[in-house]
């Protein structure tokens, strides 16, 4: 938990705009187009938030939030539109001047760029501004290292640092010509530089070693799970979109929601039973987002898996976010490398007790869309509807049964994971007309009426 009593560093953001700046005409054409397309949409498939493009202020706004997450209080920002980069200081040392004027008068302990910055940029720009600068990557390294509570979890987040930190340690990349073992590499003539090479690489062969401890209990878990037929459904989505607020009210599960950035981290499975009675694993994920570290998608590949080998995906969005689509892109490029993104897939539009009135009566469904509010508990019941009708496994019978009155147990067993749909007793029996799971059904063959 994070200390009230300590002081929230105070960061000033910069953002890039690497693009040409749009002229008057060509911005009000944009609004226009933005909102002819918004209309259409509206008509055609009940979308109600006008879809604009991912603009460089909506890109700081979005550092802003990740920045809140890490605990920062943002005191300043600066957005610096400039064509190409700077390969020395990304923007320039005369405005990075200017910043550091800016950042001082503001108290700012750190700058934070809204960009990934190389070794020596990152140097480069520590000595005009004369403080500490972090970058995007190593923002929501922070912000994964702050949230990671299981034991799994803090290892994944270790594994990328390290790996972050590697290249950092001097300008020159990861080369270990010299640690290569031999005549002059070893003992007291070894530098500083080397001893913290050593460090760290030692270090990561040590939690990659805990991590595939880690992936094979899961593996034989998972092994464990796959043997009975219950199938998994896994959530995905971008980060914030209400995955954990929507995990609770299909589970009672109490898992943490909040409404700062990656605040589930660590992979939670809870049971889930649908209308049908068939019971499926409901698997909270890490949320995704803009940009998201290579690093950390290699690192968390072991909780990643249940996406991987979930046999439905819901993916879960904001609806009133106007950046969805961008949002649902970035989304298929996380799902593209774990080689997920032709897994069954409902898209759960979230958030709709957000929306006004008149919007959410026009709000449609089809057969792989649902709207609900995760929050208020709204349209629950039909999400889980539409889960069961979606996921093949254990599938659903319907069966006479003739069961003596005096197995109780069975009576009982029938009661909680079937519908039962007609029901008459006459000579010590009961006349069961039943829906019911395969798995169900094979435990009551017996009492299958001829």
């Amino acid at each position: 938990m994070d200390d009230p009593t300590q002081r929230r560093e105070r960061a000033f953001l910069i953002g890039i705009d690497s693009g040409k700046r749009a002229r008057p005409l060509q911005q009000a054409k944009a609004a226009r187009e933005a909102a002819a397309n918004s209309s259409r949409k509206k008509n055609d498939a009940g979308d109600v938030s006008p879809e604009l493009p991912f603009s460089a202020e909506d890109s700081i706004a979005e550092l802003h939030e990740l920045a809140s997450s890490a605990g920062a209080e943002v005191v300043g920002q600066f957005l610096q539109r400039k064509e190409k980069p700077d390969p020395a200081t990304l923007i320039g040392s005369g405005k990075l001047e200017e910043i550091a004027g800016a950042a001082a008068s503001s108290q700012a302990d750190l700058i934070l760029f809204d960009h990934d910055l190389t070794p020596s940029q990152q140097r480069n720009i520590e000595k005009i501004v004369e403080a500490r600068v972090i970058d995007r990557t190593q923002l929501i390294l922070d912000i994964f290292a702050r949230h990671a509570r299981t034991r799994e979890g803090q290892l994944q987040v270790e594994l990328a640092q390290l790996e972050y930190m590697l290249p950092r340690l001097t300008g020159r990349g990861i080369e270990m010509s010299q640690l290569g073992g031999g005549i002059g590499t070893r003992g007291p003539g070894e530098t500083q530089l080397e001893t913290d090479r050593r460090k760290i690489y030692r270090r990561i062969r040590h939690v990659k070693e805990q991590l595939e401890k880690v992936r094979r209990i899961r593996q034989q878990q998972r092994q464990r799970r796959e043997s009975a037929p219950i199938a998994t459904v896994a959530l995905v989505g971008y980060t914030n979109a209400g995955k954990s607020t929507l995990f609770n009210a299909m589970t009672n599960a109490g898992v943490l929601s909040s409404s700062k950035m990656f605040a589930t981290l660590d992979p939670t499975l809870r049971s889930v039973t649908l209308p049908s009675k068939r019971k499926v694993l409901l698997s909270d994920t890490v949320g995704f987002i803009r940009n998201l570290p290579h690093a950390l998608v290699t690192s968390f590949r072991a909780t990643l898996e249940e996406v991987q080998r979930a046999n439905l995906v819901l993916e879960v969005s904001d609806i009133n976010n106007p950046h969805a689509r961008e949002q649902h892109e970035q989304v298929e490029k996380v799902l593209a490398e774990l080689e997920a993104q032709n897994k069954p897939r409902l898209q759960v539009r979230n958030k709709i007790d957000l929306l006004p009135p008149g919007a959410r009566d026009a709000l449609r469904e089809d057969a792989l869309a649902v709207n609900v509010s995760a929050a208020k508990g709204a349209g629950i019941d039909h999400l889980l509807e539409k889960i069961d009708s979606l996921i093949v496994e254990d599938s659903v019978k319907k069966l006479k049964l003739r069961v003596p009155q005096s197995e109780g147990k069975v009576l009982a067993m029938l009661e909680g994971e079937a519908n039962i749909l007609k029901r008459s007793y006459r000579s010590g029996f009961a006349y069961l007309e039943a829906e019911l799971p395969e798995s169900v059904a094979r435990r009551v063959k017996e009492f299958i009426a001829k």
